[in-house]
């Protein structure tokens, strides 16, 4: 099954691929950076990347922009906010936070794939209060509670 979604390509996205999976049982899409010039990041601090996109999603479906992998293990280069949440509503340009937590400064160049974007179906809550909750064999256990 594929879902249609309408993209726009900004003027600093000219010449970058579309988001593509990169195989056929690929979850994620790669975001490219739209970087004018090449951004470098020094360990501990974070950076703004822009892909040059704008979408709109269908109703009823978020886009998840998360982490690639990769990046993460050989460079320590993590999304502080993952996976952020582009809501159906948004029509501004996608970008991604990025925070190099490596040791060592890492530099974004134009079309580097910078985090991946996985489509995902929205379920609406609808809260109901009451007066107490059922028990449960866990009960009011948190943090640590089951032994992990």
């Amino acid at each position: 099954m594929s879902i249609a979604i309408r993209v726009c390509r900004l003027p600093h996205g000219e010449g970058l691929a579309l988001p593509a999976y990169a195989t056929a049982g690929a979850a994620g899409m790669d975001l490219l950076a739209a970087v004018a010039e090449p951004v470098t990041i020094e360990p501990g601090k974070r950076a703004l990347i822009p892909t040059g996109l704008a979408i709109a999603l269908p109703p009823g479906y978020e886009l998840q922009i998360r982490p690639r992998s990769g990046l993460a293990l050989r460079h320590g280069i993590v999304l502080p906010n993952s996976p952020g949440t582009i809501d159906e509503d948004y029509r501004g340009e996608l970008q991604v936070i990025v925070l190099n937590a490596g040791d060592a400064p890492f530099t974004v160049e134009r079309g580097t794939r910078i985090a991946q974007a996985v489509l995902a179906p929205v379920v609406r809550a609808r809260w109901h209060a009451v007066a107490s909750l059922d028990d449960t064999a866990r009960g009011t256990g948190g943090f640590g509670s089951t032994g992990a």
